[in-house]
This record gives structure tokens, sequence and C-alpha cells, in this order.
């Protein structure tokens, strides 16, 4: 017992001795308290040199941390003990922090550059007048295609997935939202469907999709796609660009029944200290200028209109990626279906990809 004492007592002397060190370290080089900011990201989801020039604007020192998953993300922020000043979820995520009271409420008058923005992509369902959230990216869900590989099929719609040319040759992201979605999609109905009846009817068609789907994978996709090891995917227009920056015989299509609008934004979580250089980090990324560079440097659409106008045309103007205004009519954004639907969802999902084997 007196050694287990002991070797409490030891690792709290080690902890405590670790924490004075970081804090003495950070004190010696300017930084301390107000002056450092936390952001919580995506892996790779920003040009480094944008946080040096933040840096050296603001006298802030930036500690970037990343996350691979906006679960992992919520639990971490919902755990408290750890400050994060800044962090990136996507839209359903926000919905979610927004019931569980995981954020704070930005203060407009300190973003004038979020006037930047699109207003096609403000005020949207999962946080109505930007209560607490500002958008970073966005994207599409569509159909990225080779076609050396699929003779003259013209993809428009996503019923062309179901053409019987396309035997063991589709590559479908490991998502219930996404699959789910796009069935409900080709029936015409929407990706945020809660109709017992139209929910069925999507997972028997989904079901008859199976002779033509290859593999159901994760972040695979991309290397497998490039390498021609088959011929069609269901992806994201992010993973798309990468995937035809590395093969540049593809091509990508948002289909003409409408697809998901998604968003990843930045918001000040609950667990934030440095709530004025939060504001501070956020109205700078939303300048144009910065904005500009950091899409070229990520890759995936920018909402900032004006920093669009300063992108070069064979970016802004490529319209599988910058889609005009009549197609982003037809897209959703995923709404937060609550615990018990999406259970439903993840469970109908799981039954076609049984279905599969």
């Amino acid at each position: 017992m007196k050694q287990l004492v002991q070797t409490f007592l030891t690792i709290f002397v080690v902890a405590f001795a670790l924490m004075f060190l970081t804090s003495y370290l950070n004190s010696s080089q300017g930084y301390s308290g107000g002056n450092t900011l936390t952001v919580y990201n995506w892996g790779d989801y920003i040009d480094p040199e944008l946080l040096s020039q933040f840096e050296k604007e603001t006298g802030i020192k930036v500690i970037y941390q990343t996350f691979d998953s906006n679960e992992a993300m919520m639990t971490k922020i919902g755990q408290g003990g750890t400050t994060f000043d800044v962090a990136v979820p996507s839209e359903y995520a926000i919905s979610k922090m927004k019931e569980e009271d995981l954020l704070l409420p930005l203060d407009h008058s300190k973003l004038p550059n979020l006037k930047n923005i699109d207003s096609r992509f403000m005020n949207l369902s999962f946080d109505p007048n930007n209560v607490y959230s500002v958008p970073y990216f966005w994207g599409t869900v569509g159909i990225i295609f080779n076609p050396d590989l699929v003779g003259n099929l013209k993809f428009e719609s996503w019923n062309d997935l179901w053409d019987k040319s396309l035997r063991n040759q589709i590559l479908l992201v490991d998502g219930a939202r996404e699959v789910m979605g796009f069935g409900l999609n080709s029936m015409g109905y929407s990706l945020n469907d809660t109709n017992e009846d139209h929910l069925q009817q999507a997972k028997a068609k989904l079901n008859t999709l199976t002779p033509n789907v290859k593999a159901i994978v994760g972040d695979e996709i991309k290397m497998l796609l490039a390498n021609e090891e088959a011929a069609v995917g269901v992806v994201w227009s992010g993973d798309a660009a990468e995937i035809m920056d590395a093969n540049d015989k593809l091509d990508y299509i948002v289909p003409k029944e409408g697809s998901n609008l998604w968003f990843d934004n930045m918001v000040i979580p609950k667990t934030a200290k440095n709530i004025e250089g939060a504001h501070a980090f956020i109205n700078f990324m939303l300048d144009p200028e910065h904005a500009a560079k950091n899409t070229e440097y990520v890759g995936y659409a920018t909402p900032n209109k004006e920093a669009l106008a300063l992108l070069p045309k064979d970016i802004s103007e490529d319209k599988r990626f910058y889609p005009d205004p009549e197609v982003t009519s037809k897209l959703e954004v995923y709404d937060n279906l609550g615990k018990k639907m999406l259970a439903h969802y993840n469970e109908l999902f799981l039954e076609f990809k049984m279905h599969r084997k």
C-alpha cells in the first residue's frame, strides 16, 4: 500500500513539474494566458504560412491540434479540461454541439470580414443567422468517373450508377448518410427523409446496386480511383479534386436530382480561454487574400466570394467544384436527424453492406 501511495505521489510530482516547465517555457517566449490561441482542426487543413503570419501580426502564439473525425472532436471538447479556442466542425456536428451547449455565440461586430462570405452559404438550417459558426470550406457529394473505362456512358443522374455495364466497377465511401442519401435522391426523395416507406424503398433499390459495387472503403478510395482500379466512385468533391490532381483522366459531376451540400465551419467552443483572440483569428481567415491563399493550399472550395475573385481562373471557373446557384439550389445540407433516426440510417446502411456478402 505504501509503495502504491509513493507511486501516485511520484506521478503527481512529475505531472506538476511538466506543467510548470511548459508554462515557464511559454512565458520565457512571451506566450502566456491571453496571447496563446489553440486551434483544433482537421489534419493538413490550413496553410501553415497563415498561422505564422497571424502570429507575427498579432503577437498571439497559435497552438495547432488536429482531429480525424467530428465525433472525436466533439468528445474531446465535451470532456472539458483542454482549452480549444477555435474548432472546425462540419455542419451536422454544429447542430449536435448546440444541443449539448458546447459552443459560444459569435460577436459579429468583431468579424467585419464576415461580409465576404457568399450569401448562399449563410443562414443555413444547421445554424440560423450564423449565431455560432462561420463557413470555412464547402463542397458536394457526387460521382467521379474515368471516361476511358466507362465507354459511352454519360453520368448525369444517380440512376446511371445502376447501368449494367458497371458491374464490379463502383467504389462507395463508407458513410451511411452519403449512401442512403444518394439512394433517396435517386428516387426523388430528400436525403434527410425520415419517412419509413421511403427509407425502405431506398434500401431495397440500393440492394439492386450491389452487383456494380466493387467495394465500400475509406480514405483508400482516393488511391484506388487514381490508380484506375475502379471506373467510378461516389465521393466528396474535395476528394474528387485530389484524385483528379493525381490522374487528370477522371471527371466529376453532381447528379441532376441533387445531392449533399457540406460545410466545415469555424466556431468558438465553450472551452475557449482567449475569446478575443478567437474572433481575431476567424476574422483573419475571412480576409480575402488569406482565404484565397488557404484555398490554393487546401484545394477545397471557398465560400468567400471576394477570395474567389483572387483565385486563378482554372480554379474559380471550374463548375464541377464551384457550381452555379441553380445547381446549389438543388443541394441539401444534412439535417441533424436525432440519435434514434441516425441510428436507423446506420442500421439500414449496415443491412445494405451485409446484403453485398
